[in-house]
């Protein structure tokens, strides 16, 4: 009952508040004259600035009187009321006040507020700045702006005097030009017989002295199975064909040259042996391969290691071979730095690599699509570039290949260069200056226009410029293209500065 009575309470108030002056009153409510003088409606971007100066001269509301300024943006389809401006008398301003204080949450949660309400008690001149915002649609685009003023509060059109403001139209600043970059891919030379190579490192353990293979000795299970899963996941695929395995063995370096000679050949001999049980490879594909005392190993290990005396070990590797290099590791400090080599370093010196040499088969684009799906390191860089050109140029299946590619032929100037056009065309300029970076022949056309786009993407135009002329003056059509994209980006920036600074 005490809700109803209040809201019965605030309803009566509201009506006060609103009709207040509404009753039959053909005198104005004020004195003096309010004037609007139009700032702008000006549209930046996705928003919409509306700004006009109401110029009170000597306005003075009645006690009981109220004005509205209503301006609204007006078109031929649309109309949208802004909010108002309300001039408010002594008694007018108090009702409005008490009605806030009445209002509930919920009420307030459905107020529309003024953008300003004055109580206006003196004589005096005064400008009210109204500093509006909100989206911009595209209607807004034919609409202008009329401002009227409601003297009664009851929404009545006569009542209302309506001033039209038919010279301010939306100032449309240009939006910032997207560039629509052109883009030239390097085809691959063809590869009449692709040759590859893989290789695995065993650690296989040993007993002191031995030169046989014990399976199941110590860390010999693992080691075995990272060479039988690379040997097996070749001799399945019926596109590869085998040509050659070589076995090549590394020796820790301590001991004689000849004595390590001899134990890392029985090892890789051992090697063979143990895969000659397992697969019909012809004998003639092995070959057995003497690595030498692995230094290099040695050299690579200490890297990662902390530990006395690194320095003075790294310096005798560098200056001395041979024997020599040995010795001087044997009595460096007593000693005691070998004695911890020879423990922690060695063993794992003595390292198998086994690697196979085979050739794939060669594809037709149909063949190649299929293939591109399941087993994509058989293709060649050609065969991917033909695969990518059945695809609309851009797509995302087009510029996965050219993704893929690079990930096969790390090293390959042609695929790293295509991958940086293919981040460029979805927009990935870190990306692409990854990869561009990393091409170390530069002088095709296609790199320079590809610079160049990135360039012109990061917004430096004059090396923009630069590397899109060397393209063009080489022949490359899409750089001439993009050369225009260059002259609209910099016409499009300098206009927009141009407005920025006029208004």
């Amino acid at each position: 009952m005490r809700i109803m009575i209040r809201y019965t309470a605030f309803l009566l108030v509201a009506f006060l508040l609103e009709t207040l002056t509404s009753e039959a009153q053909p005198k104005s409510s004020y004195t003096g004259t309010i004037n609007i003088n139009p700032v702008r409606v000006l549209q930046a971007g996705k928003t919409l600035y509306v700004e006009m100066d109401i110029i009170l001269d000597h306005v003075k509301v009645k006690s009981a009187g109220a004005v509205d300024i209503i301006p609204r943006l007006v078109s031929a389809s649309d109309t949208l009321v802004l909010p108002k401006v309300s001039l408010k008398g002594r008694n007018e301003y108090l009702t409005y006040e008490r009605v806030l204080s009445l209002m509930s949450l919920s009420e307030r949660s459905v107020y529309s507020p003024s953008y300003q309400v004055v109580r206006n008690l003196k004589v005096e001149n005064q400008t009210i700045e109204y500093r509006y915002t909100l989206p911009f649609e595209a209607w807004m685009a034919e609409a202008y702006l009329d401002v009227q003023k409601d003297e009664c509060g009851c929404g009545e059109v006569a009542w209302m005097e309506v001033e039209t403001i038919d010279t301010v139209k939306l100032d449309i600043i240009p939006f910032p030009y997207r560039i629509v970059p052109y883009l030239a891919y390097v085809q691959p030379v063809p590869e009449p017989v692709k040759n590859r190579e893989k290789q695995v490192e065993a650690f296989l353990d040993f007993e002191v002295n031995q030169t046989y293979i014990q399976p199941e000795y110590m860390n010999n299970p693992l080691e075995l199975a990272k060479i039988r899963a690379m040997i097996d996941g070749l001799h399945v695929d019926h596109d590869i064909t085998i040509n050659r395995l070589d076995l090549i063995g590394y020796a820790s370096p301590e001991g004689s040259l000849a004595g390590n000679k001899r134990l890392s050949e029985g090892r890789a001999l051992a090697l063979k042996n143990y895969l000659a049980r397992r697969y019909s490879f012809a004998p003639s594909l092995y070959h057995i391969v003497f690595g030498g005392e692995n230094w290099e190993g040695l050299r690579k290990a200490l890297t990662d290691l902390d530990v006395v005396y690194k320095a003075e070990i790294e310096l005798i590797i560098d200056n001395y071979d041979g024997q020599k290099r040995k010795e001087r590791l044997m009595k460096l400090q007593g000693g005691e730095p070998y004695r911890y080599l020879l423990r922690n370093i060695y063993p794992g010196l003595r390292v198998a690599i086994c690697k196979v040499e085979y050739h794939v088969k060669n594809f037709n684009v149909e063949e190649a699509k299929e293939i591109m799906k399941v087993r994509p390191q058989n293709l060649s860089l050609n065969e991917m570039y033909l695969v990518a050109n059945t695809y609309s140029n851009g797509s995302r299946e087009f510029i996965n290949v050219f993704e893929t590619a690079v990930k096969l032929f790390p090293e390959d100037d042609v695929a790293k260069l295509n991958a940086a056009i293919a981040a460029l065309s979805r927009g990935d300029i870190e990306m692409a200056g990854q990869f561009l970076d990393q091409v170390k022949y530069r002088e095709l056309p296609e790199y320079a226009n590809a610079a160049g786009v990135l360039a012109l993407l990061r917004g430096d135009y004059d090396v923009a410029e630069r590397f899109l002329q060397a393209a063009s003056d080489a022949g490359l059509e899409v750089a001439g293209k993009n050369l225009k994209e260059l002259g609209k980006k910099k016409a499009n920036d300098l206009e927009i500065k141009s407005r920025m600074i006029n208004e």
